[in-house]
């Protein structure tokens, strides 16, 4: 989380500029293209952040949940937000104004380490991302989101879906028809077990290998 390990007096500090939000299902936290006045934080629901190409297709390029900042690095460039982004259930979101934010951080060598933590490990995300969209096929890309569920919700061999599965098809580029017939697939297979949302790894190192 960004702001652990920061002491009381320090998070009575952001407490004092964060500003609570309610945001409905379905509804736009902000567009891309729209000046970045602040960042924010997830502090109850899940928050997708997504582009649409051209020809209206919606490409989800993060998703985060409880305690996940977002919207946080133009906020330091000055840029307007690349992406937009949205929620996908009933969330609560905390909002960090820019200029209140940044005079914290440069006085707060340790507030200044988490976020430079928490970038470096978004933009790791990202690489890998990037990486199984431009060279796996959609079988590989679900595998190696199913292994990456595995090491964030820290289960040893067993995950929990937290987005529907229309929303998952978007995030690995593909379309809610092919992603089943891949689940189906990778079940006949022995790779894994589907029960709702629970979805048990049988082969790891099968998956590791789509």
């Amino acid at each position: 989380m960004l702001f652990s390990g920061l002491s009381d007096p320090q998070l009575e500090a952001l407490a004092r500029i964060a500003r609570v939000k309610s945001v409905a299902r379905g509804e736009t936290i902000f567009f891309e293209g729209e000046q970045a006045n602040g960042f924010y934080m997830v502090a109850r629901g899940k928050v997708k952040i997504f582009k649409m190409s051209l020809g209206g297709r919606e490409q989800i390029l993060h998703i985060f949940g409880v305690g996940e900042p977002f919207g946080e690095v133009p906020v330091f460039h000055g840029n307007p937000f690349p992406a937009s982004a949205s929620t996908l259930e009933a969330s609560e979101v905390l909002f960090f104004p820019r200029s209140e934010f940044v005079e914290l951080v440069t006085t707060n060598t340790s507030l200044a380490l988490s976020m430079l933590a928490m970038l470096s490990m978004r933009l790791r995300r990202f690489a890998t991302q990037v990486e199984n969209l431009t060279l796996k096929e959609v079988p590989g890309r679900l595998a190696s989101y199913l292994l990456y569920l595995v090491e964030e919700q820290g289960r040893e061999d067993q995950v929990i879906l937290d987005v529907p599965k229309g929303q998952l098809a978007n995030l690995l580029g593909s379309t809610p028809e092919t992603l089943s017939r891949i689940f189906a697939k990778m079940k006949e297979e022995g790779l894994i077990q589907v029960q709702g949302k629970t979805i048990q790894l049988l082969d790891l190192e099968g998956l590791r290998h789509r």
